[in-house]
């Protein structure tokens, strides 16, 4: 689909950056205030025939919120890219600014229109597990940043030191314990409560050392398995796929993982790759094999994860719970 009216927007915190192209052509730029009686003020009186309009923006997390919301509730083609194929498809450049940003997204947009992804709202009830996921995270982070210390002065330090740093910040540590607990509750009243999150948490639960926080996040990553349904395409996202590194006749690289990955998830997987191997199960025979053929473990370790993601796209495929003797993946 071709869109006569191209639109880029370099979003802050406090405010917007607007580049319009009509037909390639530059037009005018302008900058706003990012609150929501401003973006409707804007677009109301400069008369732009929305329904003939790409809108580009990057990813900024909670930043586009108020953008969204008018785009959604407007019907405009919006296309969410990440900053980094942004930058890397424009080229050699030197400087930037605000004003300058937009005006690369917008030619970003025009020129590959071809390649454009469409952004889809997602479900109030997979915004509000992202949120709760995203406080569970900050949550342990600081539970562990609290302890840590603590569990060191239990080798290195006196009895008596050991005693004050405990005394110090104790109450913290349980008040953090208690609000994780609520938490998790929440993740799973907001699951339970839902027929199609309960059912997709189901089947990827059902899947070995897939417990409730690498089943939520996955839901979360997939949106439901809307936006990604292909099993390689997530191990692609989550950094676990490996790739070629090689070059006519001289360059003969390893075959890695990309740094290009949603980190977060990668870490997860990695848990849950890890726990299969203290486990009885079919991940521990398979990591003891490999590691007596002499195999990299971490190498091993990324097939286990790779081999968690198959299982759980094969089972929301089948719609089907997790049955060794008969999925074959």
């Amino acid at each position: 689909m071709k869109f006569e009216n191209i639109i880029g927007i370099d979003v802050a915190k406090e405010q917007v950056e607007l580049a319009f192209l009509h037909k390639g052509e530059k037009g005018i730029q302008s900058c706003l205030a990012n609150k929501p009686k401003m973006i409707e003020r804007f677009f109301k009186e400069s008369k732009i025939d929305l329904s003939q309009t790409l809108v580009c923006m990057e990813h900024t997390g909670i930043y586009n919120n108020h953008l969204l919301q008018f785009f959604s509730k407007h019907g405009v083609h919006v296309w969410l890219e990440s900053p980094v194929h942004i930058k890397r498809s424009i080229g050699m450049v030197r400087g930037k600014n605000d004003k300058i940003d937009a005006l690369r997204i917008a030619t970003f947009a025009f020129n590959h229109q071809t390649e454009v992804k469409l952004w889809t709202p997602k479900r109030d009830v997979i915004e509000k597990l992202k949120h709760l996921m995203s406080e569970r995270g900050r949550l342990i982070r600081v539970r562990v940043l609290l302890e840590k210390p603590i569990n060191e002065a239990r080798t290195f330090c006196s009895k008596e030191n050991l005693k004050m740093l405990r005394s110090g910040c104790s109450s913290t540590i349980r008040a953090v314990k208690q609000d994780l607990k609520k938490i998790n509750q929440q993740i799973i009243e907001i699951i339970k409560a839902d027929e199609r999150l309960n059912e997709l948490f189901n089947y990827v639960t059902s899947v070995p050392n897939v417990g409730t926080v690498v089943g939520t996040a996955i839901l979360i990553a997939t949106n439901e398995f809307k936006s990604i349904t292909n099993p390689r395409k997530f191990a692609c996202h989550c950094g676990v796929a490996p790739f070629e590194y090689s070059s006519g006749t001289s360059i003969r690289g390893k075959t890695r993982v990309s740094n290009l990955a949603d980190k977060e998830m990668k870490t997860l997987l990695h848990m849950a790759a890890v726990g299969s191997t203290s486990r009885p199960g079919e991940f521990i025979e398979y990591f003891k094999r490999k590691a007596s053929e002499g195999k990299n473990k971490m190498l091993v370790l990324n097939s286990i994860r790779n081999k968690i993601i198959h299982r759980v796209f094969a089972c929301v495929r089948d719609k089907k719970k997790y049955q060794k003797d008969l999925l074959l993946v």
